[in-house]
C-alpha cells in the first residue's frame, strides 16, 4: 500500500487543479459569450474538459493508494494510466468540437469581437494561474511517480500556451482590425491540443499494454546486476513494466550449484534492495535457479572466473 501522506499529498493537487479550473470556467466562458469570441469560449471548452481530467485524476490517486486484494492482487496502480487515457480522449474531443466551430464560423463569416479588452485580461489570468498549478502537479507527480498528476499538469501546461496564443491574437485584432484572426487562432489552439492528447496517450496507455520500462531505468537495473556479478553466475529472462507509480521486475538468478538456499535468498534480497533504492516504487521477483554445468568446484568466485 502506498504510504498515506503521498497520497494526501497527491490527492490535495488535484484538487488544487479542480478549484482553479472551476474558476477559470467561469471567467472564460462568460467574457466569451459577452465577446462572442470562439477562441475564447474554445478555451472555456478546453478548462471543462480539464476539470472533468482534474476530477479524474483526484479519483484516480485516491483510488491507486489502495492495497493489493483479492481481486487486484497486483494492486490499484493501473487506475492512473486509465485515468490519463481518459484524459487524452477528452482532450481529442475538445479539439474536435473547437475545429469545427471555428470552421462554422469561417463558412459563414459570421465573426464579430467585442471587449477584446477584457478578454485579454482574462486570457493572462489564465495563464499565470494555469502556469503556478501545473509547476506544482509535475513537481507532484515527479515526487510520487504518478501518471495521473503528470497527465493534469501536461493538460494545463497546454493551456498555458494556447491562452498566450488566444491573448497574442486578441491583440493583433484589436491592432489590425481583422476579426477573422479569432477562428484562425482557435485552430491554431486545436491542433495543439491534438499535440498534447497524443502525448499523454503515449504516457498513459502504452503501459496498460505492459510495455518495458524506459532504456534508461533498465540500464539501472544491469548496472545494479553488475555490482553483484562476483556473487552469481548469470542472470537471464529480466521483464519489466509499470502499473501506475509501480514498476514490476522480475528475473531469473543462476547462483553457484553449491550455494545454498539461505545464501541464495539473502543475496536476492540484497539485489532487490539496491535496485528499489535506486528506482522508488519498484516490486522485484527474483527466480533462483543453480548453475547447471558440471565443474568440479562451484565456490562463488568472481564471474569472469566461472568456466560456465
Amino acid at each position: 500500500m502506498m504510504n498515506p501522506e503521498i497520497v494526501a499529498l497527491k490527492s490535495r493537487a488535484a484538487l488544487l487543479s479542480i478549484v482553479s479550473n472551476s474558476v477559470l470556467i467561469v471567467l472564460k466562458l462568460t467574457v466569451g459569450l459577452l465577446m462572442q469570441s470562439v477562441s475564447v469560449i474554445s478555451e472555456a471548452v478546453h478548462s471543462a474538459l480539464d476539470l472533468v481530467a482534474a476530477v479524474i485524476a483526484w479519483f484516480s490517486v485516491r483510488e491507486s493508494g489502495k492495497p493489493a486484494d483479492d481481486e487486484h492482487r497486483f494492486g490499484h496502480g493501473k487506475i492512473e494510466n486509465v485515468a490519463g487515457t481518459i484524459e487524452a480522449v477528452l482532450i481529442f474531443g475538445a479539439a474536435l468540437y473547437i475545429i469545427w466551430e471555428a470552421g462554422h464560423k469561417l463558412a459563414t463569416g459570421q465573426v464579430e469581437i467585442a471587449a477584446l479588452g477584457l478578454g485579454a485580461l482574462v486570457m493572462a489570468v489564465s495563464a499565470l494561474a494555469n502556469y503556478l498549478v501545473s509547476r506544482h502537479l509535475l513537481t507532484v507527480a515527479v515526487k510520487t511517480d504518478s501518471v495521473a498528476l503528470e497527465a493534469d499538469a501536461m493538460h494545463l501546461r497546454t493551456d498555458v500556451y494556447t491562452s498566450l496564443g488566444v491573448l497574442g491574437g486578441l491583440v493583433a485584432i484589436k491592432l489590425t482590425g481583422i476579426a477573422i484572426l479569432d477562428p484562425l487562432i482557435a485552430i491554431v489552439v486545436a491542433l495543439m491540443i491534438v499535440k498534447a492528447a497524443w502525448d499523454l496517450t503515449r504516457t498513459a496507455f502504452f503501459h496498460i499494454l505492459d510495455v518495458r520500462l524506459p532504456d534508461d531505468e533498465e540500464a539501472i537495473i544491469h548496472e545494479v546486476m553488475g555490482g553483484f556479478a562476483s556473487q552469481f553466475v548469470d542472470y537471464h529472462k529480466l521483464r519489466t513494466r509499470k502499473s501506475g507509480h509501480t514498476r514490476h521486475i522480475d528475473m531469473h538468478l543462476v547462483v553457484p550449484k553449491k550455494m545454498t538456499v539461505d545464501e541464495g535468498h539473502t543475496l536476492s534480497h540484497r539485489i532487490s534492495g539496491e535496485i528499489e533504492r535506486r528506482l522508488a516504487y519498484s516490486h522485484i521477483l527474483v527466480h533462483i535457479e543453480p548453475c547447471r554445468r558440471q565443474c568440479e568446484e562451484c565456490g562463488i568466485t568472481r564471474r569472469g572466473e566461472c568456466a560456465a
